[in-house]
């Protein structure tokens, strides 16, 4: 949220995108198709049992560009270069993944059809007919639905790479006590958002964020300091974990449950981040011949085993991430509507309009078919590069911990939407 992630963390924080290379980028394609993206088991870091692989059509992966492509810092889909998909009414499962992504359809629909759309591909209105329909479209045909109404599109490569977030659950505490000592910061009063487009034209959508001291403004307290104890004593305290090395996680997850002595639990969702750039623990510990995968089992397994490197470690992404209770449906994705297990995704809103449907083709058998873009994340940026929401629970755990698909993404787009591209 959405790392979101007014949602998850602005700094989307993908867990699997902390844990692994960032990702692709994008060119203008021309027409045409090759084979299926091949199957394989999934990977759960031997939490996660192999599903098997479906069996409904998917989507064709995209031919290689051609060398006069478009640079990788388009500034969106539409500067990235747009293509004409397939026809996709016998790309879209039927099924309890289709009928999920409808119902979040739903949920994003008021949003959506007010939103400015940063990708340049939609306008508000162009969603009216499909928001309406969904409203009573009967979900055991939703699969009908998003044939119906709705067209894809290929940005620029159409090469997906996508990861996966759950909402973790920890041990942890209101109050701190024994055994819960690891605090959890609201987001301090003194944490500045600053808009470097009200100064100046050539800095309009860029923001920083830090703290004023004196008459400087300068870089908020890095991870290092604040688990130092640079926050201690301003009351800005919300709980206490009991464990550091999940707490971490938490925060890379960008929201998550503590699961409280008394047998409760608290929803805490992300409310802020200090502004430091974020740095993926997992390539740093393969870079160094620490860890062989990059899976969050992997790498929680190596921190445990070695606490004091592990600590230091943790420290050198100098990212943290503030939270609030969250007393309402959650976790809130970047629409402000709450996200839904295996039917949303976090996207680069740049390259994917929030809350359109997306078809996934992948070499990973539990993400392919439709997912709505719900939510951002500060590690989920470019093209075609998406980061998968499991829900809850030690299933979505080992999904999400050790999810890293390939293949071709679509991008579902009203009916007519395309045409108008096409004359742009």
């Amino acid at each position: 949220m959405s790392l979101r992630r007014s949602g998850r963390a602005p700094a989307a924080w993908a867990l699997a995108a902390a844990l692994l290379l960032s990702a692709c980028a994008g060119g203008v394609i021309p027409p045409g198709t090759s084979g299926p993206a091949p199957t394989r088991p999934p990977r759960g870091g031997g939490e996660t049992a192999a599903r098997p692989i479906p069996s409904t059509p998917r989507p064709a992966l995209p031919v290689t560009p051609p060398p006069t492509t478009v640079p990788i810092d388009s500034a969106n889909a539409a500067s990235a270069g747009v293509t004409r998909g397939p026809d996709i009414a016998d790309l879209i499962p039927s099924g309890e993944r289709s009928r999920k992504a409808l119902q979040a359809f739903r949920l994003s629909c008021p949003s959506l059809m007010k939103r400015n759309d940063q990708s340049g591909l939609t306008r508000g209105t162009d969603w009216n007919s499909a928001c309406a329909a969904a409203s009573s479209w009967p979900e055991a045909s939703a699969n009908e639905f998003f044939s119906r109404y709705f067209e894809a599109v290929q940005v620029g490569e159409g090469k997906a790479f996508v990861t996966g977030y759950y909402e973790p659950e920890i041990a942890g505490s209101r109050t701190r006590q024994p055994g819960y000592e690891v605090p959890i910061y609201r987001r301090p009063p003194n944490l500045i958002d600053v808009n470097l487009g009200l100064f100046s034209d050539s800095l309009k959508g860029k923001t920083i964020r830090g703290k004023v001291d004196g008459s400087n403004f300068i870089p908020f307290d890095d991870r290092s300091q604040i688990v130092g104890g640079s926050l201690a004593g301003r009351g800005l305290e919300l709980a206490w974990a009991a464990d550091p090395v999940e707490f971490f996680f938490l925060q890379v997850q960008g929201s998550g449950r503590l699961l409280l002595p008394d047998g409760g639990m608290m929803r805490i969702g992300y409310d802020g981040q200090n502004g430091r750039d974020y740095t993926g623990i997992g390539k740093l510990m393969k870079d160094r011949g620490l860890i062989q995968a990059g899976s969050m089992q992997d790498i929680m397994a190596w921190l445990r085993a070695n606490p004091v490197e592990g600590a230091a470690i943790m420290n050198e992404n100098k990212s943290f991430v503030f939270f609030r209770e969250l007393t309402g449906a959650g976790p809130l994705g970047a629409m402000g509507v709450p996200v839904t297990p295996e039917a949303s995704v976090a996207a680069d809103p740049k390259y994917v309009p929030l809350g359109a449907p997306v078809l996934l083709s992948l070499d990973r058998a539990e993400p392919n078919g439709i997912w709505i873009a719900q939510d951002t994340g500060g590690a989920i940026k470019g093209a075609n590069r998406f980061d998968s929401f499991w829900g809850a629970g030690s299933d979505a755990r080992g999904i999400a911990g050790g999810m890293a698909a390939r293949g071709s993404a679509l991008i579902l787009l009203p009916l007519g939407s395309a045409a108008r591209l096409g004359q742009n």
